[in-house]
């Protein structure tokens, strides 16, 4: 609350009795609440001193206010607690990655092995070597060891001494200190149990467990001491399950750097310091899984794309020169995309990908519009006979090209009047929608100069060589006498 920007903070600990909450007990939420970005503290910007109005607009380009990454690196900062490691991310979000993957950071490692302490110390070492890596804001590792747990070892000889078997003394242990359902009390339409075991004050020490009583025959009985030995012993506190082997978690929270580069460097860096004992393995899991399986999807995703637009371009032109001349408006459209996206500092995502994809369909679009004024162009002169030599050639390349830019222009500009809102956007969802726009905007930006540019070139050129020449050189054969 002593940051600014902070509105209201709302804190959980424990986890709720539901088996739905993946939590667990070692897991405090903080949930921060901001107030609208426009109730902010501003910074220094180079448009400090300038009108109000003109200050609104120029928010747009370079914001007064600090980002929501930089506001989580100082809280990060001001919140470094002995013991305690910050995960920063969403509340929903955190639920849905801890419900499919059980990791609640963008990335987690998974350490599986047979041995819960191997793990845990293997899980130290990471938690040891990741800070130096860059990229790493936090990390901390589960502490499969840390659980107090009270062994009551029987004695058997004793127990045959007192007529009782092993299922009767544990009875007694079960019923005394975990308690035993006797009956079900009924208030109206509610039902609770009644449970009936030893007052804690009989029950909370190792002493007094050793007094509780079990009755043998001849109406005596027998302390639980005298036929057994209890110690307290530690191990897992929690055991985890995973393909049929045990699992350790590693969490690690990263800023600056996307998911996919900062696993790539990770993986590497931790296989030079890091050697795993034979029959131990570690799996990259949280958000990072859902990289690799979208990347998975994309390697069959674009391709087919491609596939489907060139097909489609086919049909339509049955060339399959002009259908290679409209999809070359792809590489220039994705030069201007990255360019965009190396501008604005945007790392690869879905989003992203998202965008790449749709621009696809957009330059197939731009393409076979300026395709259909070349071709209008040049048939036209054809028809009237004006197809004679290159000057003809090239008047009708610059009347389709040069003379009708106005439609082409209009078409772009229609699409960037869509899009370029978007980029300006500040409220809820911009972040993803400005990752979807980036690639569309910076790639109709180059694919347009293409258009204009080089396509009346190519088609020039592709014209000059495959149909005018060959109509020139048959003339001169029929004019030439044997």
């Amino acid at each position: 609350m002593t940051f600014p920007e902070v509105d209201r903070v709302l804190g959980k600990a424990g986890r709720a009795e539901t088996s739905t909450d993946p939590a667990p007990l070692s897991m405090m939420e903080t949930v921060i609440l901001l107030k609208p970005r426009s109730d902010w503290p501003s910074k220094h910007a180079w448009y400090d001193g300038w009108p109000e109005w003109a200050k609104t607009i120029c928010r747009h380009i370079t914001s007064d206010r600090i980002s929501t990454e930089q506001l989580v690196a100082q809280m990060d900062e001001a919140l470094q607690i002995p013991g305690v490691s910050n995960s920063w991310t969403m509340p929903i979000k955190a639920r849905i990655d801890m419900q499919t993957t059980g990791i609640r950071t963008p990335v987690g490692i998974k350490i599986s092995g047979a041995d819960p302490a191997v793990i845990e110390q293997l899980g130290k070492k990471i938690e040891a070597l990741l800070p130096g890596l860059d990229g790493t804001r936090n990390v901390f590792s589960e502490r499969t060891e840390g659980g107090y747990f009270l062994d009551v070892d029987f004695k058997r000889d004793q127990l045959a001494r007192y007529g009782l078997s092993i299922d009767d003394a544990q009875a007694v242990v079960s019923n005394a200190i975990g308690g035993e359902n006797v009956t079900t009390t009924i208030e109206g339409p509610e039902r609770y149990p009644i449970n009936v075991r030893y007052m804690r004050d009989f029950r909370s020490s190792v002493d007094q467990i050793e007094a509780a009583l079990i009755p043998i025959s001849g109406g005596q009985q027998v302390r639980l001491a005298q036929v057994a030995d209890l110690k307290v012993v530690t191990g897992p506190s929690m055991l985890r399950n995973e393909n049929g082997l045990l699992d350790g978690y590693v969490y690690v929270d990263v800023s600056g750097k996307d998911l996919g580069s900062y696993v790539d460097e990770a993986r590497r860096f931790l296989r030079l310091n890091l050697p795993l004992p034979s029959g131990y393995a570690l799996t990259w899991s949280g958000q990072y899984e859902s990289m690799v399986r979208v990347k998975d999807r994309l390697r069959l995703i674009i391709p087919l794309t491609l596939f489907v637009v060139f097909l489609l371009l086919y049909l339509n032109t049955r060339s399959a020169f002009k259908t290679i001349l409209i999809l070359l408006a792809v590489p220039f459209s994705a030069v201007g995309a990255i360019w965009l996206l190396y501008m604005l500092g945007y790392n690869m995502s879905i989003g992203v990908w998202v965008g790449l994809i749709a621009l696809m369909g957009v330059d197939a679009e731009t393409g076979v519009f300026m395709l259909l004024y070349l071709d209008l162009a040049f048939e036209e002169r054809k028809k009237q006979d004006q197809m004679r030599n290159l000057a003809d050639l090239r008047e009708a390349v610059m009347h389709g090209a040069a003379k009708r830019i106005r439609p082409k222009f209009m078409t772009v500009a229609t699409m960037f009047a869509g899009l370029v809102p978007i980029m300006w956007s500040v409220g809820a969802g911009s972040d993803v929608m400005k990752r979807i726009a980036a690639p569309l905007v910076g790639g109709l930006f180059t694919s347009f100069i293409l258009e204009l540019v080089v396509f009346p070139a190519v088609y020039y050129l592709w014209k000059q060589h495959f149909e005018l020449r060959p109509k020139i050189a048959g003339e001169m054969a029929e004019v030439v006498p044997d």
